[in-house]
């Protein structure tokens, strides 16, 4: 903040006249002045309303300057505010014990107004570069956040998009086998989008995947991970989920897309979704490869022998197609 631009100086002294002669000098500077006249008002002010700069006597009773600087900065939750020590003591061990207790510049009485405006300038100019800099940084950091995001998350339906699950799906996995825990995994396939593109164009076809991702994350657990895995395709990792409870999710989130009525300008449509299914541990399945092709096997079948159906890799449906 500039110096002319009507900062906030807290001036802490017990001297009335003190008070008053620093106020008519700063006032006339063009600062804002607000005052307290013992260590605990001051306390009290800065928690109200953090000031700029703070000028503060070292000598007063009960709660002395030192003490005060000591509390304002461990505390945390206050923004970085300069701290100029008054003290009519010029001796070094009063300088050291004021400057550790975290006061940031001395200045001592009788004050040279002329030495005081100068140090008062100088400590604004840090504080406003410090205010740029954790803007920055807080900048940076939404940038970043935003930057991770963006590379994690399918930009079409938000949902996490193949590099990102793929990640998650080696980390899940790695997990169920250390602890030997059940992962099951589905794969999902939209019946017939292709024909939705083709008859209503690529705006309709995309409306329809967002709405798909809408339902999908309505049906997932908070601890099941969703991901486009490419066009009209998308993976399911469920946590903790043997193949037999994985097939009852599945079973219900294909009802809720058969009884979706899929809308966008100029029109709807209804389609309904095929699943594959399989789950980890299982004899054929040795990494999350392996996981994901056993699903993604299980869903071909699925498209194979008729569509909005749910197929498990080892059932009898799928052991009987491939026979």
């Amino acid at each position: 903040m500039s110096p002319d631009r009507g900062a906030r100086i807290l001036i802490v002294d017990d001297h009335q006249d003190n008070v008053e002669l620093l106020q008519a000098r700063l006032e006339a500077r063009g600062y804002e002045i607000d005052t307290a006249t013992d260590g605990q008002e001051a306390l009290d002010r800065v928690a109200a309303m953090p000031p700029d700069l703070i000028l503060l006597d070292v000598m007063m009773p009960i709660i002395d300057g030192i003490e005060v600087a000591r509390r304002l900065k461990s505390d945390p939750s206050l923004p970085f505010i300069p701290i100029i020590m008054q003290t009519a003591l010029d001796a070094t061990e009063s300088k050291v014990e004021g400057l550790d207790a975290g006061a940031d510049d001395y200045i001592t009485k009788p004050i040279n107004f002329a030495e005081l405006e100068a140090r008062v300038n100088s400590l604004l100019r840090i504080k406003a570069l410090q205010q740029d800099l954790a803007q920055r940084e807080r900048q940076l950091a939404d940038m970043n956040d935003r930057l991770r995001q963006m590379s994690q998350t399918d930009s079409l339906t938000g949902l996490d998009n193949r590099r990102y699950i793929e990640e998650r799906l080696l980390e899940m996995f790695g997990h169920a086998t250390r602890f030997n825990e059940p992962l099951a995994c589905m794969m999902c396939d939209l019946d017939h989008f292709k024909s939705v593109n083709d008859s209503y164009g690529h705006q309709a076809g995309d409306a329809v995947l967002r709405q798909l991702a809408d339902i999908l994350r309505g049906e997932a657990r908070e601890i099941d991970r969703i991901g486009r895995y490419g066009g009209e395709e998308f993976i399911f990792l469920l946590p903790g989920t043997s193949a037999e409870a994985a097939m009852v999710f599945a079973e219900r989130v294909r009802k809720a897309v058969d009884a979706m009525e899929f809308t966008f300008p100029g029109g709807a449509v209804r389609r309904a979704m095929s699943c594959g299914v399989a789950a980890w541990p299982h004899p054929g399945i040795a990494s999350s490869d392996a996981l994901v092709k056993a699903a993604d096997d299980a869903l071909y079948v699925a498209k194979e022998t008729g569509r909005n159906r749910v197929v498990r890799h080892d059932g009898e449906e799928f052991r009987a197609h491939r026979r």
